[in-house]
């Protein structure tokens, strides 16, 4: 199994940058729920500390705060990752992945909460 995208927000500076991580780093994140603090150390960024804030998994559905474990659901939705209403009030049906990070992943989101002493950016 490949690792999946990592896709790494500094909120001061408003920079992103996305990077591809392979299978054994990718095995640390694994179990991490959004909303979690991560440490970089095993992601290949010491001192730094990320806040899991979404991602998708291999088939493109969004992780969705809330539902619990790793798996998909179909929910009815008025708002959020994964529908934007047209008009006011409308609410769907969509299928969404839980808020834990699995093997399935295709891509994380995380923010800088703890600045290491190498800039990640350069």
């Amino acid at each position: 199994m490949p690792g999946f995208k990592l896709v790494i927000s500094d909120p001061e500076t408003g920079r992103s940058m996305q990077i591809e991580v392979d299978e054994a780093k990718s095995r640390s994140l694994f179990g991490s729920r959004i909303g979690q603090k991560v440490d970089g150390g095993p992601l290949g960024f010491g001192g730094y500390e990320f806040l899991v804030t979404g991602g998708s998994d291999k088939d493109g559905f969004p992780m969705r705060k809330g539902i619990h474990g790793p798996m998909r659901k179909s929910i009815l939705m008025s708002s959020g990752p994964g529908f934007h209403p047209p008009y006011e009030g409308q609410r769907k049906r969509k299928i969404v992945r839980g808020d834990t990070i699995s093997e399935d992943m295709a891509q994380v989101n995380l923010k800088i909460v703890k600045k290491g002493v190498k800039n990640i950016f350069e």
